[in-house]
């Protein structure tokens, strides 16, 4: 039997509906074993880069492209989605999915490599959004990035922070869910930040940056 919670949170994530150039963008991730952010995740990331009307997003993970729709569809139509990550061959699949979408190539920029290694170059205060979804041991040294990467008022977010009901299990001591506590607790203890943890989908920790 469904129990009334698991009823509301499952028409909570029915509530966000994705088109076919998303299904299909789904099921290569799947495919491939990049496993997509859920609908109600994906369009709380289109949610918050309307809401900060977003012209440079960071994007750690890019799978098969799932996320970066969502976030590309909330994004200015000038702006430029950042996107890294270590798998080339789901990057091919990601820009064969913008492509059909009609995001120009110029909408994205893809880097091939480790997150760790690749945003340390990227500039200073020179992002509305950064979103993470890769590494879950690197969570904590994506954060630190992050809030560098951020103007104030930009806002970053970590996919997987439910991570399948095992955050919130104390007996749960695996190392990528104890690295996702542990970001969850940076965030709350920053006094630049100010945050909200989603329970759409698997779980999306947002954070706006409030200050220097």
């Amino acid at each position: 039997m469904t129990s009334p919670v698991e009823a509301t949170l499952a028409y909570a994530e029915q509530f966000h509906h994705e088109d076919e150039i998303l299904h299909v963008a789904r099921q290569r991730g799947l495919e491939m074993g990049a496993t997509p952010i859920l609908p109600g995740g994906g369009a709380a990331l289109c949610f918050l880069a309307t809401a900060v009307n977003a012209k440079s997003v960071v994007e750690v993970g890019t799978g098969c492209g799932v996320s970066g729709l969502w976030l590309l569809r909330g994004m200015r139509t000038d702006g430029t989605l950042t996107s890294v990550d270590v798998e080339p061959e789901h990057q091919r699949l990601a820009r064969q999915a913008f492509a059909e979408a009609g995001f120009s190539g110029g909408r994205v920029r893809l880097i091939s490599g480790r997150a760790l290694d690749v945003l340390p170059r990227l500039s200073d205060g020179g992002y509305d959004m950064v979103f993470a979804d890769g590494a879950k041991q690197e969570y904590p040294d994506y954060l630190s990035e992050a809030v560098r990467l951020l103007r104030v008022g930009g806002i970053v977010a970590f996919g997987n922070m439910l991570w399948r009901d095992r955050v919130a299990d104390p007996a749960q001591r695996d190392a990528d869910t104890v690295a996702l506590r542990e970001v969850g607790k940076l965030v709350q203890s920053d006094d630049r930040l100010r945050s909200v943890l989603i329970p759409l989908g698997d779980g999306l920790l947002a954070a706006v940056k409030i200050a220097k």
